[in-house]
């Protein structure tokens, strides 16, 4: 259960201590979880977690009981905000088997985000590692049907200082947490406000970082949302206002008449997997794909005029929600007469078929931790 990883001259190896629970939820009681587990209410009993410091460098891991952190009230990460997250799945195969869904474009982005937000960066191999070992353990946490477990791998500053500079020392971390379908019924068309007030990002800042600045920026705008009576609200750039970006925590894409699919350029948005994903599946099925800058006035036009025949937004949560009525203070419009569309749900099959191991991964996408 060892991985090896290069921390200077490439002679450290790193091995997974686990200790299993000593008090784990019985059957039954996690039984009755697993009945309707929601989104990220139910956790497992286990956690994986490393720790980093400058003479050791990442060092002492770990699966153990999930617990409570002890942490120091001037620990970096409470004043400064220096940590990063990810999220992916790990879905239960009809065969009884589990996969997991891209781990290594997990592992990649999350040492991209260490490397924007200035603290250690967590070997690759040492995340995927962590995850498949907390997937081991906790198995029996993962729903049938079309439920999953949600892993949350992140990274804390955890020096004590109340100086502003990157953090010494970090805490990495990943728990789980099962979740049942995202959409009782099926994929349900989403109403979407455009935020005419609030940015989420601009260039050269951390819009294509998966940080929690980025999501506490966002949940004013979000609320706006709510309070008009839509589902989401989705951003426009920072510099005329015009462009669309993307939605408090999904990417979006168009559908046009000619069959084609169009969506923003990565640079200020988070470079999705769930639209890489897309992106590439479309493209094996023959499809046209821009990734191009597109104006509100644009989807307000296109809307009305029948060129947008869809629009929908994607993330690992849900993989894909229709987009059914866009709502601003300049108006509302409706697209595809509000009901979800057949490109969507087409390609949100192809792309959940393959995380559960229903199709053929021709792009060598799951990892098979069982």
């Amino acid at each position: 259960m060892g991985v090896s990883f290069d921390k200077a001259d490439g002679s450290l190896w790193l091995n997974f201590d686990v200790r299993p629970a000593a008090n784990p939820t019985s059957d039954a009681a996690r039984a009755a979880k697993l009945a309707d587990p929601g989104f990220g209410r139910v956790f497992t009993d286990h956690m994986a977690v490393v720790r980093y410091n400058p003479t050791e460098g990442w060092h002492g891991a770990r699966i153990e009981s999930r617990a409570n952190f002890a942490l120091d009230p001037a620990t970096a990460v409470l004043h400064y905000a220096q940590e990063i997250f990810e999220g992916l799945k790990a879905y239960r195969r009809d065969d009884g088997g589990v996969n997991l869904f891209r781990p290594d474009a997990n592992a990649r982005r999350f040492r991209n985000s260490a490397d924007r937000m200035a603290m250690a960066p967590v070997p690759e191999p040492v995340f995927i590692e962590a995850v498949e070992q907390l997937v081991k353990i906790d198995r029996a946490w993962i729903p049938g049907g079309e439920g999953s477990l949600y892993i949350r791998p992140f990274t804390i500053a955890n020096e004590v200082f109340l100086g502003v500079k990157p953090s010494a020392e970090y805490i990495f971390a990943v728990i789980a947490s099962p979740v049942g379908s995202y959409f009782k019924g099926g994929p349900a068309p989403v109403s979407i406000w455009v935020s005419e007030t609030y940015t989420r990002a601009a260039v050269g800042g951390t819009g294509a970082v998966k940080c929690g600045g980025n999501y506490a920026a966002s949940l004013r705008a979000q609320a706006e949302a709510i309070e008009r009576g839509c589902d989401q609200v989705v951003f426009l750039d920072a510099v005329e206002h015009r462009y669309i970006e993307e939605l408090g925590g999904m990417n979006v894409f168009f559908v046009f008449d000619d069959g084609s699919l169009s969506t923003p350029p990565l640079g200020t948005i988070l470079p999705g997997i769930t639209r890489d994903s897309i992106i590439a599946l479309a493209k094996e099925a023959g499809t046209a794909v821009r990734e191009e800058p597109y104006t509100i006035d644009q989807w307000r036009a296109d809307a009305a005029s029948g060129r947008l025949k869809e629009a929908f937004a994607c993330g690992t949560a849900a993989v894909i929600s229709p987009i059914g009525k866009v709502c601003s203070a300049h108006g509302d419009f409706q697209i595809n007469g509000g009901a979800a569309g057949e490109v969507a749900m087409g390609l949100r099959k192809k792309l959940v078929d393959i995380q559960y191991g229903r199709a053929a991964d021709t792009h060598n996408w799951i990892r098979k931790v069982f």
